[in-house]
């Protein structure tokens, strides 16, 4: 019986070295796939006309509701009531000394090309035709409230559009750490308004 046995087995090695000695060893060629279950399906590239979908586009929009990676609620809304409400509910959750190195930098690429680089509103967007923004170190600017500002950055005000697409929640808290910084080192009686 083990004679028989052994017999099997060899001959079930000698087939299986045979077979794996016909196998064309090829590294470089890709292997084979059975059931690639639509691994391969054509791509469609993201704003290519797409015959398929009934819109036509390839690049589909969120489904109603949906919130992105990270999202913070932020449950006021553009109106003076809230913006009031923002003003006394709101505080700066950042530590000021590394936010204002942040907003520094923030406030150089999004905020200095209408108020210019000293805050008095004289960047370079009014010589453009565009509206002259306020002085922040005036004193009107003075008296806002850290909410406040974040109010105003995250809808806008007046001719001031929304910057919430462009600044992350933080960034926003850091650009205002770093506003406050600097008209605290300034006193509104020492800063001439600038000419509109």
């Amino acid at each position: 019986m083990t004679g028989k046995l052994n017999w099997t087995l060899l001959a079930l090695f000698l087939a299986s070295t045979v077979a794996n000695l016909m196998v064309r060893l090829d590294p470089t060629a890709p292997n084979d796939e059975i059931l690639p279950d639509m691994a391969l399906s054509v791509a469609y590239p993201s704003f290519s006309p797409n015959p398929i979908l009934p819109d036509g586009k390839t690049m589909q929009p969120p489904v109603p509701g949906t919130l992105p990676r990270g999202f913070e609620p932020f449950h006021y809304k553009a109106t003076p009531e809230d913006a009031m409400r923002a003003a006394a509910e709101l505080k700066n959750p950042l530590n000021p000394l590394t936010a204002k190195q942040r907003g520094a930098v923030v406030y150089q690429n999004f905020c200095t090309p209408c108020h210019g680089g000293g805050l008095r509103g004289d960047g370079a967007a009014p010589l453009h035709g565009f509206p002259a923004p306020p002085n922040l170190l005036g004193e009107k600017s003075m008296k806002l409230t850290e909410g406040q500002m974040f109010h105003i950055l995250t809808f806008g005000q007046k001719k001031m559009p929304s910057h919430a697409a462009q600044l992350t929640v933080d960034d926003r808290w850091s650009v205002i750490a770093y506003v406050k910084a600097m008209q605290n080192a300034a006193s509104p009686a020492t800063v001439p308004e600038v000419q509109k």
